[in-house]
C-alpha cells in the first residue's frame, strides 16, 4: 500500500475528517486491522488564513510547495491538499514535486459526469465560487456549467465557512441558511450540488438537499485510498 502525503491543518476541523474516511475507507477495503498509512503536514491555519484575505497568494503558494516537498522527502507516495480553496495553487505545486497530486475537483467531477448530471451548483469560499481556477477546471475539462449564488449569499457562504465550520461550530440557524441557498441553485436548473469546501460536509448532508451533494472531502479520501491500494 502507497502512502499518502496529506496537506492539511486547512482547517484542522477538515484535516481530522481525512484521516477518519481514509482509514475508514481502507478497513471498509482491506478488513481486519488494516489502516491507510498517511504522513501529514498540518499548517497553522491562522497564517494561511491571513494571507488569502489579503490576497497574497504567492506566498501562499511558497508554502503549500514546501509542505508538499516535504511530505515528498518524507516518502509520500501521492499528495493530497485538503482543501477546495488551496487548489488555486495546484498546478504549480504539482509542477515542484515529483509524485503525483491527487487534484479534488477531478474524481468530484468524474461521479458527477457518470451520474448524467450537467449543470451542477457550487459552494465553497468566495475564492473557489468566484474564480476560475475551481469552476474552469470543472468546465474545461469536464464540460460541466456551474451556477454559484448570488452575491449575498456568496458573502453568506463564505462567512459561515470561516467564522464558524473553521472554528468547529455547527449552528442550526447556518444550516437552515445554506439549505435555502441550496434551494435557490436548485430552481436555477442545478441537478446537483458540489460541497466545494471541505468543511461544509459538517454542516449539510443529503438529507438536507432535494437534489445529489458531492462531499468533495469524501470523494477526494476514496480517490486517494483506490490510489494507495491499486496505484
Amino acid at each position: 500500500m502507497k502512502t499518502i502525503g496529506l496537506i492539511g491543518g486547512l482547517s484542522w476541523e477538515s484535516t481530522v475528517e481525512y484521516y477518519r474516511l481514509l482509514n475508514e475507507s481502507v478497513k471498509a477495503k482491506l478488513g481486519g486491522l488494516h489502516s491507510a498509512k498517511i504522513l501529514l503536514y498540518s499548517f497553522d491555519f491562522a497564517e494561511i488564513e491571513a494571507l488569502q484575505h489579503q490576497g497574497d497568494w504567492d506566498q501562499a503558494t511558497e508554502l503549500m510547495i514546501e509542505a508538499a516537498q516535504k511530505l515528498e522527502t518524507g516518502k509520500a507516495d501521492c499528495v493530497l491538499i485538503c482543501s477546495n480553496t488551496m487548489h488555486k495553487m495546484a498546478d504549480a505545486v504539482q509542477a515542484n514535486i515529483n509524485i503525483p497530486l491527487l487534484h479534488i475537483a477531478d474524481p468530484t467531477a468524474k461521479k458527477i459526469v457518470a451520474r448524467g448530471f450537467y449543470k451542477i451548483g457550487l459552494l465553497g469560499t468566495r475564492f473557489t465560487m468566484e474564480q476560475e481556477f475551481y469552476k474552469g477546471r470543472l468546465t474545461d475539462k469536464y464540460g460541466l456549467e456551474v451556477v454559484i449564488p448570488n452575491q449575498q449569499d456568496v458573502e453568506l457562504v463564505h462567512n459561515i465557512i470561516y467564522q464558524e465550520l473553521c472554528l468547529g461550530k455547527v449552528e442550526s440557524v447556518s444550516k437552515n441558511c445554506y439549505k435555502q441557498i441550496i434551494e435557490t441553485l436548485v430552481s436555477q436548473g442545478a441537478e446537483a450540488i458540489v460541497l466545494g469546501c471541505t468543511e461544509i460536509m459538517l454542516l449539510v448532508q443529503q438529507a438536507d438537499s432535494a437534489v445529489p451533494l458531492f462531499d468533495t472531502t469524501a470523494i477526494h479520501a476514496e480517490a486517494a485510498v483506490d490510489y494507495a491500494i491499486q496505484g
